[in-house]
């Protein structure tokens, strides 16, 4: 289900069974898996692929542009990845071209700057890894 006041591109490719807030944004060519929970006012622009079963907490944002403003030349490079069983806590930034793998949870607020181990636990600002102390 998309909420009538999301704003998905058409090029976006969503998965069956997500869910999509008022007032997110998915932007051109984004890919979205099965069962995923996209929170209200959510930005995901180009150049993001989330997995099946992913939660986005309401206001997180995703960038896509490293050094802005670079004029788009961040096209050329890796896409931000979430995989599967991911959790995103409101508010969280998510910094661009990186990974967070599978069954990691992000907190509320954070900000993920390098890529993120399986089954990490990150908060705060830059964000760490409260497993690994």
């Amino acid at each position: 289900m998309i909420h009538e006041m999301a704003n998905v591109y058409s090029s976006a490719k969503i998965g069956e069974g997500t869910k999509i807030g008022a007032f997110a944004e998915v932007g051109k060519n984004v890919i979205i898996g099965k069962n995923c929970s996209i929170g209200c006012g959510a930005f995901i622009p180009e150049n993001v692929i989330i997995e099946d079963e992913v939660f986005i907490g309401p206001h997180v944002v995703f960038t896509n542009d490293k050094y802005a403003p670079s004029k788009g030349k961040w096209r050329d490079g890796p896409p931000t990845i979430v995989e599967r069983g991911v959790s995103i806590g409101a508010n969280a930034t998510i910094l661009p071209n990186l990974i967070i793998k599978r069954d990691s949870k992000i907190g509320a607020g954070a900000v993920i700057t390098k890529d993120v181990k399986k089954g990490s636990i990150m908060v705060g600002n830059p964000a760490k890894n409260l497993i690994e102390g």
